[in-house]
């Protein structure tokens, strides 16, 4: 019997939706996590190759029927998912017909209070996704105070990020997740009942920060380009704006569709080929998807078509 994803995956039917998987297709599914978006792609008789640097996700992954296939219709890949197009290349894939990306941290990494993501439960100071050092607790028990301040205020937009670094400095050394959002909260001022943990956006930052998602997103959609086929559909779930602007931004350059210029002056140069076409709006989750699932919340959606324009070569 297969095992079920034991976490609600965000925008499923919109995402499947967009992939449009078939029998016979190889899609890639970027950040396996607890395997939500494979399940479904798998049930539509579609092959999966599945990226993720979690060993957790991986190793759960392993017992599922599909990898004992013959040929396998599930292939697991413990990999930055920036390094698909050698990973496929291993193994003897030049094309695929569509890639599914939920970028940041997966469910089940958040409710593990031993990986060390969530301010809301007590453990140690990691958040890295592949279980490797150097972690949080490294970056902020040695990194500078100005380092230290120019990563909140960069990868959190937390407007005090001086002071929560100057709090952070004086704090050391920090060993746990709470003693790290206790002195957030100290620096910002917490009043129980608060909307929003002023903590957020300090974790998200050193989050985003020690596993480099950021760099890992540009390279990761760099590398979709590479590797779709004509007709292969992008589909890039993300949840919060620093990721959502990457997307659209490189998606909008890849289809020529940026603002021109005044159309009464020359074309300063010869546009490029689209890359990629049926550019969507915006995505966002339903009210009710919401209420059953509230980390939907603040999710968005962006897909598109592969052309059968080359590759830029300057891409990963």
């Amino acid at each position: 019997m297969t095992a079920p994803a034991p976490h609600i995956p965000v925008l499923l039917d919109e995402v499947i939706e967009a992939l449009d998987p078939r029998p016979g297709d190889v899609i890639i599914d970027a950040t396996f996590g607890a395997g939500g978006y494979t399940r479904a792609i798998l049930d539509r008789g579609a092959t999966v190759h599945a990226f993720d640097r979690d060993p957790d996700a991986i190793e759960a992954g392993s017992r599922w029927e599909e990898t004992r296939e013959e040929p396998p219709r599930l292939v697991l890949h413990q990999r930055r998912f920036s390094e698909m197009v050698d990973a496929m290349a291993e193994v003897g894939i030049e094309r695929v017909d569509g890639i599914a990306m939920d970028i940041g941290v997966s469910s089940m990494q958040l409710d593990q209070a031993e990986r060390g993501f969530a301010f809301s439960s007590n453990g140690p100071l990691d958040m890295t996704m592949s279980q490797t050092r150097p972690n949080a607790a490294d970056f902020v028990n040695e990194a500078d105070e100005k380092d230290i301040a120019d990563v909140l205020y960069q990868y959190g937009e937390e407007r005090q990020s001086r002071r929560v670094a100057r709090a952070i400095v004086a704090a050391r050394p920090l060993t746990t997740t709470g003693e790290l959002a206790t002195v957030v909260r100290k620096a910002l001022g917490h009043r129980p009942g608060d909307k929003k943990d002023p903590a957020t956006r300090t974790f998200q930052a050193i989050r985003i920060h020690v596993n480099g998602e950021l760099d890992e997103l540009e390279q990761g959609l760099a590398a979709a380009e590479q590797l779709l086929g004509e007709g292969g559909r992008l589909a890039v779930v993300s949840f919060h704006s620093l990721e959502d602007r990457i997307v659209k931004k490189f998606l909008r350059d890849a289809a020529n569709a940026n603002p021109r210029g005044s159309r009464y002056l020359p074309e300063a140069h010869t546009p490029e080929p689209a890359r990629f076409g049926q550019l969507s709006k915006a995505i966002r989750p339903s009210q009710a998807e919401i209420d059953r699932n509230p980390r939907a919340r603040s999710s968005t959606l962006r897909a598109a078509i592969r052309t059968q324009a080359p590759a830029r070569k300057d891409v990963a």
